[in-house]
């Protein structure tokens, strides 16, 4: 059966920088690169490298500095919350603290909630998510097939747990299949449970607007490389007292008010939130290239979702046209979703085809279990998969039409005629023999 693939056009969307990137071939040409790995790490936008560039003159030390450029930094980087707050809409109460990245972030409300809080999470969760909630109060949900049966089963599971407080953590887009989690209903049955609920964002905020008071969310955290700015910033965002009360996540300069020295032990007065789990030097170039992505972003919203919408249409179309090909789903393949399509091809090891993609084609995709084993282990056995791992093709504002079409192409002349080099093993990850590509200049 043949199926028909969109021909529409994308809208213009925000520049990424390496738009134009060529990357060597195994077989000695050279082509633009098609990134379809957004999900692990988006692009930098050009607005976000011009903002880092313009600021870096001024880079210096961040609140404790009397020089003027310390104080340019200073302003810089609390500026920043301001620009978070704007981006998910923020309670004018609610804290913004600055991380490294989601996964730190989790971390940090993982240790700052009141002891024996009562924690519920569904196990499809993204390790970030899964692993800093781990002990006797902690509840896994085996995750259902469908959105509204995950509603009616955190309703039961709140109804049973036991009085005190409790925190629901979830995520707004799954990072294996880009299906969006029914956050607002989930919200409202903690609400009227008597519950918190913390938002993992790291996969809906580059693709869709991240409402705080629309979800009626408490907490949310995301990265900035996973919104276009570079790596080494990410944000918790959410209400300030359970923060207040627990010690700092980190202990150091920054976190105190006043140290004493009481002969045998050292008197702390630790300072308020956010400063309070921000201890040590600022990564004031980080925050500010993750404000300068929110920014942008949120001017972009309508040509970003029709920009991803038309790909995602594009892609799923095609890849049901290559022999073999399963594509995973939580929810069934009918569910909303972001531009994230994770997929497995019978017969076919998804190393080896990610291996050949690159070598062969110039398409960077991921293969694995994507840090959300148990989702992943699950799946591959619906589809009756003997594997391990699975292939993801994740879109955002660096794709094009042209790099999901040589993604289809290349799959099923993968899957027809096999690949044209030779591949090998090392370190568990397969690669190309005898691999000649030249690294770029900065490299040798």
């Amino acid at each position: 059966m043949t199926i028909a693939i969109p021909r529409s056009t994308t809208p213009a969307v925000p520049g990424v920088v390496g738009a134009s990137l060529r990357v060597p071939l195994v077989t000695g040409e050279r082509v633009e690169y098609a990134n379809l790995d957004h999900a692990a790490s988006a692009p930098c936008l050009e607005q976000v490298r011009d903002a880092v560039d313009e600021l870096l003159p001024w880079y210096a030390s961040v609140h404790r500095g009397a020089g003027f450029a310390s104080q340019v930094s200073t302003r810089v980087y609390e500026q920043a919350r301001d620009s978070v707050r704007r981006f998910v809409n923020a309670r004018a109460s609610d804290a913004v603290v600055f991380t490294r990245n989601t996964t730190d972030a989790l971390n940090l409300l993982a240790r700052s909630v009141p002891k024996h809080t009562a924690v519920l999470l569904f196990d499809a969760e993204h390790h970030a998510a899964l692993l800093p909630w781990r002990g006797p109060n902690v509840r896994r949900i085996a995750t259902p097939s469908s959105a509204a049966a995950a509603v009616a089963v955190l309703d039961r599971e709140l109804a049973a747990s036991p009085v005190g407080p409790r925190l629901v953590v979830v995520t707004g887009a799954s990072n294996v299949t880009g299906e969006l989690w029914p956050v607002a209903e989930l919200a409202r049955v903690a609400r009227g449970h008597g519950a918190r609920i913390a938002l993992d964002a790291a996969q809906l905020a580059p693709h869709r607007p991240v409402d705080l008071r629309a979800l009626d969310v408490d907490y949310a955290v995301f990265s900035g490389h996973k919104v276009y700015a570079p790596f080494g910033a990410g944000v918790l965002v959410g209400r300030s007292d359970w923060l207040q009360a627990a010690e700092p996540y980190l202990v150091g300069g920054g976190a105190t008010k006043k140290v004493i020295d009481h002969g045998d032990r050292l008197g702390v007065a630790w300072s308020a939130v956010p400063e309070r789990h921000e201890a040590g030097s600022p990564n004031v170039v980080g925050v500010h290239a993750l404000a300068v992505a929110c920014d942008v972003l949120g001017r972009h919203w309508e040509q970003t979702v029709e920009h991803e919408r038309v790909l995602l249409e594009r892609l799923r179309a095609g890849l049901a046209t290559v022999p073999g090909l399963r594509e995973l789903s939580l929810f069934g393949t009918d569910h909303e979703r972001v531009g994230v399509v994770s997929f497995t091809v019978g017969g076919h090891d998804a190393g080896y085809l990610a291996a050949a993609l690159s070598a062969e084609y110039g398409i960077g995709v991921r293969d694995g279990a994507f840090c959300a084993h148990i989702a992943v282990t699950r799946l591959l056995g619906e589809v009756g998969a003997h594997e391990e791992r699975a292939l993801r093709a994740s879109l955002g504002l660096g794709s094009t039409v042209d790099h999901v079409d040589r993604l289809v192409a290349a799959l099923r002349t993968l899957v027809s005629e096999g690949p044209k080099w030779n591949y090998v093993q090392r370190d568990g990850r397969w690669v190309p023999e005898n691999d000649e590509r030249p690294l770029p200049p900065f490299l040798s």
